[in-house]
């Protein structure tokens, strides 16, 4: 383990704090709310603590073997991956993994989450990945458990890979959307290729027994108006223990496409999956799960809904702290925080207005959205979706209407449960 108390990094204080400040400053113009209007001293004052930050994204590798054309890194307005190093240097992610022991020290944590991101992870190389694996587990106190997981799109990992990193404890989430055609439609390679057969390939592996430890699930993204139940069957063909459906990143400015002018094609799609899963049950869907969890007075663990305090940090490969990076599809420089791993603590995000906006719950949201009766279910939806030029983050969800006829029609269900239930209670009773 690494003395808490050890700290060889540059003493750059003074130039943290001016970027910040350029940071912020940038941001002010393009999302007045937070950056310009958000009172972040009332907010202490009336109560409000951080959460401290649970999840830590490594971007270890900056470039993609895949050129999918609904990408938030490559595909938007946001072009700063240009100006950063392909591969992180060792020097940044030796900082990056050293920080998270002191974070995890200093905060007593009972467990960390580091989830090793891309563009694609794997082009960083089985070697590096596992040495830097190893300095990671070094760095924490053994009082505190380690979860790495990594997101992929699959065309690399391989029985040899997945051989060499299994000592290192890596889960792999893989990144898939479906039927080959719907997949190979947007998630191609660079020379215009589909990698639906490579990505299954990768899932063939891990579903395989000797390497279901290693197999976190899929993610898939919607594509309103295809064929929602031939997604859902694909995707239980790999038997997954999770799946993630993601809405695509859109907002305002750029609305996602609404196929043949469907008032709510995300919704619609997302129920039909909804009633299968429900009636069958063959695998956890967390979305579906967190909108129950919420209508009953749970949590939420995910970004997508509900007003969980987010404190998710990614790190660049450059050394950057930035908040999460779905906000690439807002404005450039949008999850800019002006910190940098080689000389910041983690927790110094918990100072920038775009991450307290996202921990304040209902006081966050707009007027529209208070008034709104499911508010604290869909809690506005996934922060980078509410964005809207000259405002900011201060609206619903460029999905409201999707997320409301999504959440009404799972209450729907449950309330139909219930009253199935206490109309066969009443019954036996008699």
């Amino acid at each position: 383990m690494i003395d808490a108390a050890t700290d060889a990094r540059p003493a750059t204080a003074g130039s943290a704090r001016a970027g910040v400040a350029a940071a912020r400053e940038a941001h002010r113009a393009a999302a007045p709310w937070p950056y310009a209007t958000l009172d972040v001293a009332a907010a202490r004052r009336n109560g409000w603590q951080p959460a401290p930050v649970h999840d830590i994204v490594l971007k270890i590798h900056q470039r993609c073997n895949l050129a999918c054309d609904y990408c938030y890194v490559y595909e938007t307005v946001d072009q700063s991956w240009r100006d950063r190093p392909a591969a992180m240097p060792q020097d940044v992610w030796e900082a990056a993994v050293d920080a998270i022991g002191r974070h995890a020290q200093t905060r007593g944590s009972r467990g960390v989450r580091v989830i090793l991101h891309g563009g694609e992870p794997l082009l960083f190389g089985t070697e590096r990945i596992g040495a830097l694996t190893t300095r990671l587990r070094a760095a924490v106190p053994d009082t505190c458990a380690v979860e790495v997981g990594m997101q992929t799109n699959g065309v690399l990992l391989t029985e040899r890979r997945l051989e060499a990193l299994r000592p290192h404890g890596i889960t792999f989430g893989v990144s898939i959307d479906g039927v080959p055609e719907v997949h190979d439609a947007h998630r191609v390679t660079r020379s215009g290729r589909g990698s639906f057969a490579a990505a299954a390939r990768a899932l063939d592996l891990l579903r395989r027994p000797e390497h279901r430890a290693s197999y976190a699930g899929i993610l898939c993204t919607v594509s309103a108006g295809t064929d929602p139940i031939a997604c859902y069957e694909q995707l239980l063909a790999f038997d997954p223990p999770t799946v993630d459906l993601l809405l695509p990143h859109a907002n305002w400015q750029h609305p996602p496409q609404r196929p043949h002018d469907a008032a709510t094609p995300h919704a619609d799609w997302l129920i039909a999956v909804f009633d299968r899963w429900y009636s069958g049950g063959e695998t956890r869907i967390r979305l579906f799960e967190d909108v129950i969890s919420l209508l009953l007075g749970g949590g939420s663990r995910s970004e997508q809904i509900g007003l969980s305090p987010a404190a998710v940090v990614v790190i660049e490969s450059d050394g950057a702290i930035e908040q999460v990076d779905a906000l690439k599809s807002a404005y450039p420089g949008a999850c800019a925080t002006g910190l940098d791993i080689r000389h910041d603590e983690l927790d110094s995000v918990l100072d920038d207005p775009g991450i307290i906006a996202r921990q304040l719950g209902p006081a966050a949201l707009s007027d529209t959205c208070r008034a709104c009766p499911v508010h604290r279910v869909c809690g506005a939806g996934h922060y980078a979706h509410r964005f809207r030029p000259a405002e900011g983050f201060h609206n619903p969800s460029v999905y409201c209407a999707d997320l409301r006829k999504l959440i009404d029609h799972v209450h729907g269900r449950l309330s139909e449960d219930v009253r199935r239930r206490v109309a066969g209670q009443v019954t036996g009773a008699s």
